[in-house]
């Protein structure tokens, strides 16, 4: 029973351990029952099929740019309501839209052009300053704390959002790369095949030998036409 192990591409080597370990474990061979080989197969396949197809992102990307879009859009619109409102004296209370607007302008009036981490951390101090208990008179003054209520919610929205891709992100790198593992399993299937192997002449084994053999044959016939397409 011979097989090159690191000739199978990824999914035919996790199917023909996936199916080894089905087949040992049909009862039929209690030869191999909680045998050490067949256990740390088992354990170190677990480890495998957890990563061999797991993403290199979060995917969480498309989310944290929407979100982002929805609070420049909010950020915006605040700004340029006090910009237009202050350019004109005769409204009334046209100076608290002056007052509510250099605070924009502390925090930079172009914020929303900023990296992700540069414009979340002066939206919070914007935000900050706008919650004052004098901000927050002027802002209701002129009827624009629902847009300021938008503007703040859109903010923890985004840094949700993202706070949960940073830590996906981290999960993917944390854990164990496919191919490290990939080698911990093929040195496991190796040890567990050339076993039977050698016991395939001991009563009780040959018929486990036999089943073993064909899904190995069925294996390599895979990667011979694989070859062959190519």
């Amino acid at each position: 029973m011979r097989i090159t192990l690191s000739d199978l591409n990824t999914k035919d080597l996790a199917t023909l351990v996936q199916r080894t370990i089905t087949t040992s474990d049909l009862g039929k061979y209690a030869v191999i029952s909680n045998h050490p080989l067949l256990s740390e197969l088992k354990k170190v396949y677990t480890e495998y099929d957890a990563v061999y197809t797991k993403s290199t992102y979060s995917g969480k990307g498309t989310d944290v740019a929407s979100a982002d879009r929805d609070r420049d859009v909010s950020f915006r619109a605040l700004k340029n309501f006090l910009d237009g409102y202050r350019k004109m004296p005769s409204l009334s209370n046209y100076q608290f839209a002056e007052d509510l607007y250099q605070i924009f302008k502390l925090y930079d009036l172009s914020l929303d052009k900023m990296s992700y981490s540069s414009q979340t951390a002066q939206m919070k101090k914007l935000i900050e300053d706008l919650e004052k208990p004098e901000n927050i008179q002027k802002l209701n003054a002129l009827s624009l704390l629902p847009a300021f209520n938008e503007m703040t919610s859109k903010q923890h929205v985004f840094e949700q959002i993202f706070a949960e891709q940073a830590g996906a992100n981290a999960n993917l790198r944390n854990m164990k790369s496919a191919s490290s593992i990939r080698k911990d399993l093929e040195k496991a299937l190796r040890s567990y095949i050339n076993f039977i192997t050698v016991m395939k002449d001991v009563t009780g084994w040959e018929l486990l030998y036999a089943d073993i053999n064909e899904l190995v044959k069925a294996a390599k016939n895979s990667t011979v036409a694989d070859h062959e397409k190519k």
